[in-house]
């Protein structure tokens, strides 16, 4: 797929002003394959963070301004600039599944709060149902896929893990730090499968991923975000490393649990999250919320 053949599109997300991928505006595009059949793809369009060195560059003369408004010392501009500062990164899903599309369109959302007798009796049932595909997850751990984007591993098959960069993070600045840790171990699906057995890969996690976070890219662990998403975007346990300043997608507290605290939490009770209420956002679209509706739950 090249994506100069493309020519019509569907807008999946407002224009609306965002601070980082998780406002990144989509677009849903048909794109003939190789049969000549038409398939969906979703192109995920961000502005890539602007580097302190090229600011200046900016404000030069070959920059174009054009004046919006002015009053008094304030003045506001639409600013053009050079294209070697406009760079836009482009993430495209091809071909994408009516999920994929379902995630990308901008919805209202509704919070839910699940008991563990709701996660037995109304998730589980409905995750086990699905057949969403994590093969491209197996591919990192597997080193068929992204070997040499690996950061650190450990091997282990228990309590081992990978470090891999986020997609999100393009590494040329550390301001957006974003790398992702996922196990070796499979079927962890999510926070809710935790308990005291799992607490040596997560002291691993958390301990090994400082360390070599600290020694590759010089950020201490003091300055890291560490946490896990509940409800996770996909259904095998990993963890989450962004840079403290970076108000990073999905960092929110209904979603994120901080790993120091999932540790704390399963020291005090090998059964904490089987047993705890958890509070995370659905989308309107979602066949999960349907589920807590008809159960009379949401």
């Amino acid at each position: 797929m090249h994506l100069m053949t493309l020519s019509r599109f569907r807008a999946t997300a407002p224009a609306l002003p965002f601070s980082g991928p998780a406002m990144a505006p989509s677009l849903r595009l048909p794109v003939n394959g190789a049969s000549g059949d038409a398939k969906d793809a979703v192109v995920i369009l961000e502005k890539t963070p602007f580097q302190e060195e090229s600011i200046s560059d900016l404000l030069k003369k070959h920059t174009r301004l054009k004046l919006q408004m002015s009053n008094d010392i304030y003045s506001t501009y639409h600013l053009y600039p050079p294209p070697q500062l406009s760079e836009i990164k482009t993430t495209v899903v091809y071909p994408a599944t009516e999920k994929h599309l379902q995630k990308y369109l901008r919805q209202e959302v509704y919070l839910i709060r699940e008991t563990g007798e709701d996660y037995k009796n109304i998730t589980l049932p409905f995750i086990q149902s699905q057949s969403f595909s994590i093969q491209w997850v197996y591919n990192i751990l597997e080193k068929t896929a992204e070997a040499d984007r690996i950061i650190h591993e450990n091997p282990d098959s228990s309590n081992g893990f990978v470090l891999i960069p986020d997609f999100k993070w393009n590494q040329k600045q550390l301001d957006d730090l974003y790398l992702i840790a996922i196990c070796h171990r499979r079927g962890i699906k999510s926070l809710r499968d935790l308990t005291a057995e799992h607490l040596p890969l997560l002291r691993n996690i958390l301990q090994e991923g400082k360390e070599a976070i600290l020694k590759r890219f010089g950020v201490a662990g003091s300055q890291l975000r560490i946490y896990l998403h509940y409800q996770p975007s996909y259904f095998h346990l990993h963890v989450h490393f962004t840079a403290l300043s970076y108000d990073a997608p999905g960092c929110s507290v209904e979603r994120a649990h901080l790993l120091s605290d999932v540790i704390d939490n399963l020291e005090l009770d090998p059964q904490y999250y089987q047993k705890r209420t958890l509070t995370f956002a659905l989308r309107a679209d979602e066949a999960l919320l349907k589920k807590f509706q008809e159960a009379g739950k949401a």
